[in-house]
Formats: C-alpha cells, sequence, structure tokens
C-alpha cells in the first residue's frame, strides 16, 4: 500500500503553484481506473482561482489542508479555513484562495462517470 504525505505533497504543489502563470498546481492520488473514489490535492496560490465550473458527476467535497479560500456558487460563499471540510454544492462553483493554500478535493463518483478499462 502506497503512503502519501500530504504535508509533503502540500508543500511540493504550493512551490508549483507559486512559480506557474496559472497560480495554481494538483496531483491526484492513488488514481485508479474504474474506480469510484478520486481525491486531488490542488495548490493556488494567494489570489489564485479555479473560476465557476459545473460539480462533478457524484458526490464531493473540500478539506482545506493549508490556508483559506472562498467557496463560491449561485451568490453564495463559505469561507473556509485550514482543516475545516466542506461538502461542494451539486452545482457551478468556483474556488478563490484568500493566501496561499492547498485544498484536497474528494469526489465518489457516479456510476455513469467511472471509466471502466479499455474505455
Amino acid at each position: 500500500m502506497d503512503v502519501v504525505s500530504l504535508t509533503g505533497l502540500a508543500e511540493d504543489l504550493l512551490s508549483q503553484a507559486r512559480e506557474a502563470h496559472s497560480g495554481r498546481a494538483a496531483a491526484t492520488l492513488h488514481p485508479v481506473v474504474g474506480g469510484r473514489l478520486r481525491q486531488t490535492v490542488i495548490a493556488l496560490r494567494a489570489g489564485a482561482a479555479l473560476a465557476d465550473h459545473e460539480s462533478p458527476a457524484g458526490e464531493a467535497t473540500l478539506q482545506v489542508v493549508t490556508g483559506s479560500v472562498a467557496l463560491t456558487w449561485s451568490g453564495d460563499r463559505l469561507d473556509l479555513g485550514a482543516g475545516d471540510v466542506a461538502p461542494i454544492p451539486p452545482q457551478r462553483h468556483g474556488l478563490a484562495a484568500a493566501e496561499d493554500s492547498v485544498v484536497l478535493l474528494t469526489v465518489a463518483l457516479a456510476d455513469e462517470a467511472v471509466r471502466r478499462p479499455g474505455s
């Protein structure tokens, strides 16, 4: 079983995000073709954002590893800090970093979103 240091990965990705034109960097943990669980660590430098996008095909949560972010949707806003975890609304949403931040996105994919081997 592979173990990932979330702290170490967060530091590495944040270093990459600080240098990236987009202000962000990401890595998927333990990708399994045909698996239902997808976890992605996303680093955003202060002021960087993920523009409004569709909600994933399945239930999802966002955990703030370091920093602070704002999750926005339909005119609503949820400010989250290190250690906070919240469900992601099942609609278009965006994410903005108030400071250098790292989040863990966890998605439980719906049946129709699961990629099958060879597809």
